[in-house]
């Protein structure tokens, strides 16, 4: 994997400068674009993680609880100094310009890492344009979530071990343990990276084997336990994100218990593997997968098997998850002929556009530039000849998923907005309903929700002594709605002054507090 003359010399090799650029302008324009459109808040996740860095420090009991136990921190910790912005937190762009700037990072990385893989300058431009290109992706790295986060985190390991591989250089390895740490505090799938990488290290180094597999593991590994060690402080359960409450796994037994049917590809190897092969093909597109698949031929023919192999790991996760039915995905091809989760497909992407480029090496160097030219026309040829909208499945998802929600977020906002006074205070149980207080412009240091333990519970079991906000916020049902009912026996008193309805939603309750 040693780079020649040739690719220092060729015009690949001069890109990285020129690439940042357009990375950066292709970001903003993207960013922009779905700002004015309006849809930077359409997710309802993109929405709680933004409300969740925002609860850090805006909240009556900030610290470490409010990142919860469920989903990783790093995200979280990125958009914080953006979220305490009112206008960034409201807007949304508090949680798109972190991810952002990883997706900048994580594309100028894939060309650095498939450049040196390919000794190929030509490979790796091709590469980096293939991923920067995704529609798809586009949108996901405009929005409050963590695949952005992700990917440069992932990025940036297949860069140093390649560079490791290389050099042998131990600073290569604690770079890479830096990075595949960053990757287990951003999704859970750099949990499932670490021991491959760890066995990497100690395959190709050639001196202190063994010293250089751990010291990488034992950086890397300080990302999953602090995480239990985090879950353990605020719940008493290593496990919580696993097993607790509010886990995957929680909910998926909660629809179970109500008669709900199983996920697609529950302990079904084959439903599993069909479901994500079709989020792939939405996410990524016919012409990339088949380019990739080839492409990867061409790259074991040049005996390049790590980028690969580390590129393949995040796929393989999510097919096991979705087998053991932690992680479902819908697509509206298939029953239940639906949108959830369709962005994992993404985490195809990386690997193919890789694969891709090595179709470029293997053309005669003086060919080269013109075969990157064509491998990444035809690569976004399906997004050219359809350029609708409609088709970039991780968008289409947020709008339809969003319709209801939007409208009851929408309509209990401008009623908050008109009769909340500073300082009235407002119970409500955080989720989606952190949205509305967003769009309000309420801040949640007014509010009492169940991440400001032990107020929160005092409050929904024993109104009548520890109640004193002027306005409650319900989803019917919800423990807020319960708690209300509770204060209707033994106090204090609350009418409910407003019941929002929307077609495919529960109904949203709002109570004033009668002195």
């Amino acid at each position: 994997m040693a780079v020649s003359r040739n690719s220092e010399s060729s015009p690949g090799s001069r890109a990285p400068l020129g690439l940042l650029g357009f990375l950066a302008a292709l970001s903003a324009a993207a960013i922009a674009f779905f700002y004015a459109q309006g849809s930077l808040l359409y997710s309802g996740d993109a929405t709680a993680h933004l409300n969740i860095a925002r609860s850090i420090l805006d909240t009556r009991t900030p610290g470490g609880r409010q990142f919860g136990t469920v989903w990783l921190p790093l995200p979280h910790l990125l958009m914080l100094p953006f979220a305490h912005s009112d206008w960034l937190w409201q807007t949304g762009l508090a949680g798109a310009i972190p991810s952002g700037i990883c997706f900048v990072v994580a594309g100028l990385l894939v060309f650095l890492a498939a450049r040196r893989a390919f000794s190929s300058g030509e490979a790796g431009v091709a590469a980096c344009l293939l991923l920067a290109l995704n529609p798809n992706l586009l949108y996901l790295q405009s929005i409050a979530m963590s695949e952005a986060v992700f990917l440069a985190a992932l990025a940036a390991l297949l860069y140093f071990t390649v560079r490791f591989r290389e050099r042998q250089g131990f600073g290569w390895a604690i770079a890479a343990g830096v990075a595949a740490c960053a990757g287990s505090l951003a999704r859970y799938e750099g949990w499932f990276l670490i021991p491959f990488a760890a066995l990497y290290f100690l395959v190709a180094a050639k001196r202190r084997r063994w010293l250089t597999a751990l010291v990488f593991a034992a950086i890397a590994g300080l990302g999953p336990l602090a995480w239990l060690a985090h879950n353990w402080w605020y719940s008493g359960n290593f496990l919580d994100f696993y097993n607790g409450p509010y886990s995957a796994q929680a909910i998926y037994q909660l629809a179970l218990d109500r008669g709900l049917a199983r996920y697609p590809g529950d302990h079904e190897w084959a439903k599993a593997w069909l479901y994500f092969r079709t989020a792939v093909q939405l996410c990524a597109g016919w012409p990339l997968v088949w380019l990739g698949v080839a492409g990867a031929v061409a790259a074991l023919l040049k005996k390049v098997f790590w980028p690969l192999a580390l590129l393949a790991l995040p796929p393989v996760f999510y097919i096991c998850s979705m087998y053991s039915s932690g992680t479902p995905i819908f697509v509206p091809q298939l029953w239940p002929f639906s949108y959830y989760n369709t962005r994992y497909g993404l985490a195809a992407l990386p690997l193919l556009a890789l694969a891709a480029g090595a179709l470029v090496a293997v053309a005669p160097v003086r060919f080269r530039r013109l075969a990157a030219l064509l491998v990444v026309l035809a690569g976004i040829s399906g997004w050219i000849a359809f350029p609708r909208q409609e088709g970039w499945i991780c968008w289409k998802e947020s709008q339809v998923n969003s319709v209801a929600r939007r409208a009851w977020t929408r309509q209990t906002a401008d009623f908050l907005r008109a009769e909340y006074r500073t300082g009235d205070g407002a119970l409500f149980f955080f989720g989606d309903l952190s949205g509305v207080f967003q769009q309000a412009g309420i801040p949640l240091r007014e509010t009492l929700h169940q991440g400001n333990e032990p107020l929160w519970w005092a409050a929904v079991a024993r109104p009548d002594l520890f109640m004193w906000e002027k306005w409650a916020v319900a989803v019917a049902g919800d423990p807020v709605s319960v708690a209300m009912g509770r204060a209707r026996k033994s106090g204090p008193r609350y009418d409910c002054v407003k019941t929002i309805t929307v077609q495919g939603a529960p109904a949203i309750e709002i109570y004033r507090r009668v002195r």
